[in-house]
């Protein structure tokens, strides 16, 4: 099958295809479910044991660490409360072990855990007023009060939320006001996308500039949040001139944008940077699907003979998919999330960022909604207010085409098996990608877990430098000096597997930003003085950042 960005399939073939796959594995699954009485026996057996354990006061089942559902410590000191909440841990620990006793293969149990933790996740009783005692407290102290503004708080959501609680008080944030606030210039504007560069801090400056490529599914000022928390500001005042990628939010009339047509307008972009600033390379960096996007890049510029990339970060990115099949690779490095949203989506010729972001909450239902379903309309609260939250729920539409090259790419197994796609008739191949690149993972990441981006480690040309950051997805990328808990590992030493790497592994308190830096200012050459004014004679400022693409939304198609 042609691997190209164009005339794979069509969004109605892939449906088929998905639906038909779908259709028959769950025919697999419950073919192997009723064709086993004698494994749901002897889980209804366990299941028996387990109450009665329980009921005896021997019952040694306790919440999973981190499961934040359980931190009232009601729940530890109420007999009645307590009981619950092990008869509950314990149903759902028996269905787990049934699921994994049918001996279905890895792909469909993935997806059969998936499902059974949607259902297990949604029916505890933490999300009901009587089986929660924190809402229970609450209700109590004010008299039922925060049930009525809860209830206020359903209904808003439902009108303006798409459905699903509030995550963010969106009324304390406004892009360019509070929000993505560094000085800059828009100095170059297509359809696809408009280029910003950022002015310097410092008198002078490194030859070779930074150049972001931010996802496509987000908008870029996570990378410019507040003050202090502020990657842009962060370069630019260790004396880094900084361009960024601002793309355009697509509506159906652009449903025909690719991964290569983002591919051909990014290399554009980055001839601009170079144009500005008299250097022949830049340091690129990628981050999740900007990451993606920035490596084929890579990848046909190698395959051209283009000396552009002096250095690569890539930041919480999963390249390879079929190599990672048995780590914990989650969703969004297969095609599940994906195609979730598509059964979301009423859309066509884009899939709604609104349809995105249900499907991603549903991944982690327990963090990203019944979290909030507690706070809004249990307890009456308003959504917190936070500057990742709101920036999370600035969502964004992806186009068909390049929704559908996302799916075919990552079921295919990503760029892992070498030369598979074709960018204007050239083949890349990420070997041909031969800088130093930096790769960042993420510990507790449910999006593209780390062991999914360590194995970028083995499919690129250059010498690679990875790092494992102790924290989350968004929360490994926004993570600057000062946090006290902030942590992260390095291995210096030989390694080829995760395995290996921690092993031999050495841990950093800290951001891992510094040592990025470092890392970054090695590569970066020599010192220059700083320009006057940004952009250039051929390419002029055309309005300050952050530009007019962040707060643009889609047009209607004509």
């Amino acid at each position: 099958m042609s691997r190209n960005g164009y005339g794979v399939n069509t969004m109605s073939d892939n449906k088929l295809e998905s639906s038909t796959q779908m259709m028959m594995e769950m025919l697999s699954f419950y073919t192997k479910a009723f064709s086993n009485p004698m494994l749901t026996a002897a889980q209804m057996q366990a299941l028996g044991t387990g109450y009665f354990n329980m009921m005896t006061g021997k019952s040694p089942i306790m919440p999973p660490k981190g499961d934040k559902r359980w931190r009232d410590p009601v729940w530890a000191t109420n007999p009645f409360y307590g009981m619950m909440m092990q008869s509950y841990l314990l149903w759902c620990q028996e269905l787990e072990k049934w699921l994994s006793g049918l001996g279905l293969d890895e792909r469909s149990e993935m997806r059969a855990k998936l499902a059974l933790s949607l259902l297990t996740d949604t029916v505890s009783p933490t999300n009901t007023l009587a089986g929660n005692p924190t809402a229970m407290k609450v209700t109590l102290d004010h008299g039922g009060k925060n049930l009525v503004q809860g209830f206020k708080n359903f209904m808003s959501d439902m009108k303006d939320n798409n459905g699903l609680p509030s995550t963010v008080d969106k009324s304390k944030f406004e892009v360019g006001k509070n929000l993505a606030t560094s000085e800059g210039q828009v100095i170059y504007r297509e359809e696809q996308l408009e280029l910003i560069e950022y002015a310097p801090k410092t008198e002078e400056i490194f030859e070779t500039p930074i150049f972001i490529v931010p996802p496509q599914i987000n908008k870029f000022y996570v990378w410019d949040l507040a003050k202090g928390r502020s990657i842009v500001e962060y370069l630019t005042e260790r004396g880094h001139r900084v361009f960024i990628v601002s793309w355009r939010n697509p509506s159906s009339d652009q449903s025909d944008w690719g991964l290569n047509s983002y591919i051909e307008a990014l290399d554009r972009a980055t001839e601009v940077a170079c144009e500005i600033s008299k250097s022949d390379k830049l340091n690129m960096i990628g981050a999740c699907s900007g990451g993606l996007t920035a490596a084929a890049l890579q990848a046909y510029w190698g395959a051209r003979k283009i000396d552009r990339a002096n250095t690569f970060t890539l930041l919480v990115a999963i390249l390879d998919i079929e190599g990672g099949k048995n780590t914990s690779m989650g969703l969004f490095a297969n095609i599940e999330t994906l195609e979730i949203a598509k059964m979301f989506s009423k859309s066509k010729g884009v899939l709604e960022g609104k349809d995105l972001e249900r499907a991603f909450a549903w991944l982690r239902p327990n963090d990203l909604i019944w979290a909030y379903w507690v706070n809004n309309y249990l307890c009456g609260n308003s959504a917190p207010t936070f500057d990742i939250l709101f920036w999370n729920a600035d969502t964004t539409n992806l186009p068909a085409t390049f929704h559908r090259d996302l799916i075919d790419l990552l079921s295919n197994g990503g760029f892992g098996d070498g030369p598979n796609w074709d960018v204007n008739g050239t083949t890349i191949d990420l070997k041909n990608v031969t800088c130093d690149t930096y790769i960042v993972g993420g510990e507790t990441d449910h999006i593209t877990p780390w062991d999914g981006c360590y194995l970028t480690t083995g499919l690129l040309g250059g010498n690679t430098e990875f790092v494992l950051s102790q924290a989350g997805h968004i929360q490994s990328l926004i993570n600057p000096p000062g946090n006290p808990r902030a942590k992260f590992m390095t291995n210096s030493g030989k390694h080829s597997t995760t395995e290996e790497f921690l092993e031999g592994a050495e841990q950093h308190s800290g951001s891992w930003w510094p040592h990025w830096m470092n890392w970054t200012e090695q590569r970066s050459g020599k010192k220059i003085k700083a320009p006057k004014k940004l952009g250039s004679a051929k390419h002029k400022p055309l309005c300050p950042s952050p530009g007019t693409y962040v707060s643009k939304k889609p047009e209607k198609a004509t």
